[in-house]
């Protein structure tokens, strides 16, 4: 699969951490990743969700790149 980074115009990427801190470092390095190919945050949704059975805390955002 070849993929043509002039025609990348949006990309959506998900990310999951048991920590807000890593959350952060796993959304930061694919910042760097997505500036290489021209792409910059357009959006950002976040949410902590909490496992009712293990009291667990899932960390979870979407973040929106866009070619500006």
């Amino acid at each position: 699969m070849i993929i043509q980074p002039d025609k990348l115009k949006d990309k959506v990427e998900m990310f999951e951490a048991s920590s807000l801190a890593e959350l952060e470092e796993r959304i930061s390095r694919k910042i760097e990743d997505n500036q290489a190919i021209l792409l910059e945050v357009y959006h950002v949704s976040h949410q902590l969700t909490i496992d009712q059975n293990t009291g667990r805390k899932y960390y979870t955002a979407v973040v929106h790149f866009k070619k500006m």
